[in-house]
């Protein structure tokens, strides 16, 4: 996809997602806000997939390690034919496969369930381990979020990464500043997120989160001996001007006449880049 397709990818993802809390009730949605350009460019432009087999040998793996922002992945999906869209309507519903943190129990193109934060970097240094051994030539994507940074796991993982040189490994990081009811920095400062990840021994980089030409410029350029880290500083609740850094958002679903602002804030955002 070109960069507008891309833009307009990460859009049509939040309008689904906005959808599906308003329907189901649920929360998350400032959360899956910011990184949605992160899904567009994965989804849209790094990740080699066959939407029509799923188990493609050869495909890349995309691990969601902030399982509350599972919504996002499940457009995603939906927007690039893994399932119909339809089914995003029942998103967090009675009986529904699409549960408020993601599953893989019957969703094509979800390779791991997760939602208790902290593993899904380790399951990734597993795939890319394994790869490596096998003499796979498959790339593993994992995103993490900011706050969940603060989990001693993912540590152990990072350093278990570097000692085997997982190349074939890239970390994102959704760095938009917020966890719980209050600013990471506040809760446990992990800053600079960086050169932490640096020290021990990955490529890194910096980036705006919210820029697709920039998100697919680093995650198409691993390192030939390193894992990689790309720290993409978003905004929680971007798109949306009222959602935009306000923790409440982590929580609140949207309802009422509060959900037709969005929308159409939204829609007025689609029409400008369909109109560029």
């Amino acid at each position: 996809m070109k960069s507008h397709q891309l833009t307009k990818l990460a859009n049509d993802i939040r309008i689904e997602t906005l959808k599906m809390a308003h329907e189901g009730r649920s929360s998350h949605i400032a959360s899956i806000f910011s990184m949605a350009e992160i899904l567009a460019v994965l989804y849209g432009g790094v990740l080699r997939f066959d939407s029509k087999n799923p188990s493609w040998v050869e495909r890349d793996r995309f691990i969601l390690s902030k399982g509350h922002g599972g919504a996002g992945v499940y457009a995603a999906l939906a927007l690039t034919g893994f399932f119909d869209r339809s089914l995003l309507a029942t998103h967090c519903q009675d009986g529904s496969i699409l549960s408020g943190h993601v599953s893989h129990k019957n969703v094509p193109g979800v390779e791991f369930s997760t939602g208790s934060l902290g593993h899904g970097l380790s399951v990734a240094c597993g795939m890319a381990y394994s790869a490596k051994k096998l003499r796979q030539n498959h790339r593993i994507f994992v995103l993490l979020g900011d706050g969940e940074c603060n989990e001693g796991s993912i540590w152990e993982a990072v350093i278990f990464a570097a000692h085997h040189n997982l190349s074939n490994l890239t970390a994102i990081v959704d760095a938009n500043g917020m966890q719980s009811l209050c600013k990471t920095i506040e809760t446990l400062n992990m800053e600079p997120l960086e050169s932490r990840w640096q020290v021990f021994g990955w490529k890194t980089s910096e980036l705006d989160g919210h820029s697709v030409d920039d998100l697919y410029s680093s995650l198409t350029n691993p390192h030939p001996s390193k894992p990689s880290c790309v720290v993409a500083r978003t905004i929680k609740g971007k798109g949306v001007s009222f959602m935009e850094g306000d923790i409440l958002w982590h929580y609140k679903p949207p309802q009422g006449n509060i959900f037709d602002q969005a929308m159409d804030e939204l829609a007025s955002i689609e029409k400008g880049i369909v109109d560029a």
